[in-house]
């Protein structure tokens, strides 16, 4: 016991409600030792957060820590703690301190009414007496330790250059006061001021200020780009070897813990199904619920006509005392699909009419000069051009911010272009308004990233499906849109019973559906997948993933695919478009784009994209041997 930090002995939490009480976390064990990142990996619901909730002492009502140990170990030869029975007041000068957390999303997570400045003095004020004026050092040392903020000399290196490329003379006062100015101005941005990779920096400044020997990272990245998510887990590992920091790392994604923790437990229904090395998870699971996870991302090395997901690997019943019983299954490998059947796909594509041609279109926002006045334009879309054909899925990736949801909802004329044309079955559409506009919206659809937004929580799904049919009036009775609607929710999946449910009543994944159902209420021709399956659990999102394809196939549809994630991307699509500010930097074939990525934007996507590389895994198990 001499190298453990943190054991969590027999844990179980239960929520009490509508009479009987449900055991989110059931009797879970694991050990965690000094320097050592535990993945704690599952889907939605497995009980990851409410394990790292009970650790850090914020379980809310109704839920409640019924059975169990968590036993904390401050130095190699104290007595445990045992955080459960502690008193709250006394669990305050852990939390933060000794113990603290990064949480999932940092917009939530941090107050919009005051500056980051003050929030990170406060953390560090919190636990430890010093003055304002050395908690600030504090807060800037830390946003350098993420690198959101360059170091003195790094800082005193640029103002000189530019000094130099200036002719202007700067002396050490001068420099100084410089320095200080842009620190300082750093501190006194708001979190809408920055961008969430910088404010998941932030928060990880926040979470080691006070030298925590254990952190817990609950979906620190999930929101986050590729080559964000990236630069943010290296980042932890430099942090946590630099400082010999304890982690505990939760994510749905096995790909993505396979490339930063020692150890992985799998949680499902609030068990720990399995547990070990990575490389051995990840390579050689054993647990039927563990393959299903791993054999749900889309690989890029692959391309199979159909994801397999965690229900190809096992059946569950649910007994009438709440034990849950697994029965594995062993699914065929899914069929591949050939080069020459992707030639030949690409070829009949090339025979069949452009459905949707852009030429030239910007899409600029006005920018407001000193006075009020529009001084220039920031250019969310630059000069772009391309065509999809009709039954194509046109591949749209790049990072937040390079003009990819601009761009979609533009071609929607959700977004009035600056300039260029859109044209849709031979007519351009940018001149059309009032009811022509309104017709043409039935061909054209789109389905949002966020399904908790884009449905209305006060209308039931049945509603919502049919308002599309009653606002362009199709269908002759009430009847007969409800039918449409009915038949759209067992095209997706679901229930015709569900019509008279609310949103609130679905998981994610069901929502989706929804979402879908409603787009293709009016037989639309031409569908615009905006982020559709990034906020998902990578189970459910290979089921989306699926979905989306047979009903290409049934409907003859075309679709815009768009994503940050050029695994997903590459599953879905003929062709690929690569955006960067607000520009077409390459464009192919899917195959091609990532087997031979010309332009490096491109090829640092590819890099950033998580795929539990055997070498880094066997890199890390040398390194906690």
């Amino acid at each position: 016991m001499k190298d453990i930090i943190l054991s969590v002995r027999n844990l179980r939490v239960e929520f009490a409600g509508d009479g009987k009480s449900l055991k989110a976390v059931d009797g879970i064990s694991f050990d965690l030792q000094r320097g050592e990142t535990l993945g704690i990996v599952g889907e939605s619901g497995s009980g990851k957060s409410v394990t790292s909730f009970a650790v850090m002492g914020l379980l809310q009502s109704p839920g409640k820590i019924t059975n169990g140990e968590i036993l904390f170990f401050p130095q190699p030869d104290s007595n445990p703690i045992d955080l459960v029975t502690l008193p709250q007041k006394e669990m305050q000068l852990y939390r933060g301190g000794d113990i603290a957390m990064i949480f999932q999303e940092p917009m939530s997570s941090l107050n919009p009414v005051f500056t980051i400045g003050y929030q990170l003095t406060e953390a560090i004020l919190r636990h430890q007496n010093i003055t304002i004026t050395e908690a600030k050092q504090k807060a800037i040392a830390g946003l350098q330790e993420v690198k959101l903020l360059p170091s003195d000399e790094q800082l005193q290196e640029q103002y000189l250059e530019t000094a130099k490329q200036t002719g202007e003379l700067l002396d050490t006062a001068k420099l100084t006061e410089l320095v200080k100015q842009h620190k300082d101005s750093i501190l006194e941005r708001y979190p809408h001021q920055l961008s969430g990779g910088q404010l998941q920096r932030v928060m990880i400044a926040m979470a080691i200020s006070c030298n925590p020997l254990l952190l817990i990272a609950d979906e620190p990245t999930t929101a986050l780009d590729v080559t964000v998510q990236a630069t943010i887990i290296d980042l932890l590992r430099e942090l946590q070897q630099q400082r010999n920091m304890a982690m505990i790392f939760i994510t749905h994604d096995l790909g993505l813990i396979s490339e930063i923790a020692d150890k992985i437990a799998v949680m499902y229904k609030g068990k720990v199904v399995e547990e070990g090395y990575s490389g051995d998870i990840f390579h050689n699971p054993k647990h039927p619920y563990t393959k299903g996870l791993v054999a749900c991302r889309p690989s890029l090395d692959s391309r199979p006509h159909k994801l397999l997901t965690v229900s190809d690997y096992m059946n569950v019943e649910e007994t009438q005392t709440g034990e849950v019983i697994i029965q594995a299954k062993s699914p065929e490998d899914p069929i591949q699909i050939t080069p020459e059947e992707v030639s030949l796909r690409l070829s009949r594509l090339e025979q069949e009419p452009a459905l949707v041609q852009i030429r030239n279109l910007k899409v600029g926002f006005p920018i407001k000069g000193v006075f009020g006045g529009t001084k220039r334009y920031f250019m969310a879309v630059n000069d772009v051009s391309f065509d999809i054909q009709r039954g194509e899925t046109l591949g749209l990736v790049g990072e937040s911010g390079c003009g990819k949801s601009t761009l979609a909802r533009t071609l929607l004329r959700l977004i009035e272009p600056t300039s260029g044309q859109i044209i849709f079955e031979n007519r351009d559409i940018t001149q059309l308004k009032g009811n022509e506009m309104q017709i043409l919206r039935r061909e054209m659809q789109i389905v949002f990233q966020n399904p908790f937004s884009a449905l209305d929580p006060r209308m039931k799904v049945g509603d919502a499906i049919m308002e599309p049919l009653v606002i362009h009036k199709q269908g002759k009775t009430a009847k007969e849109r409800r039918e449409r609607a009915a038949y759209l929710l067992e095209r997706v999946g679901l229930s015709a019973d569900a019509m008279n449910r609310y949103p609130h009543q679905f998981s994610g994944g069901q929502r989706q559906r929804v979402c879908i159902a409603r787009s293709l209420a009016l037989n639309p021709k031409f569908i615009i997948c905006d982020e559709s399956v990034s906020a998902l659990d990578v189970s459910v999102q290979a089921q989306v993933l699926n979905l989306l394809k047979e009903l290409q196939e049934e409907f003859g549809l075309t679709y815009i695919f768009i994503s940050h994630d050029l695994s997903v991307v590459k599953f879905m699509s003929d062709r690929i478009l690569v955006m960067n500010k607000g520009q077409i930097v390459e464009q192919g074939k899917a195959e091609e784009i990532y087997r031979q990525p010309k332009q490096e934007y491109t090829q640092k996507l590819i890099a950033s994209i998580p795929t539990g590389s055997a070498e880094r895994i066997r890199q890390r198990q040398a390194k906690a041997s």
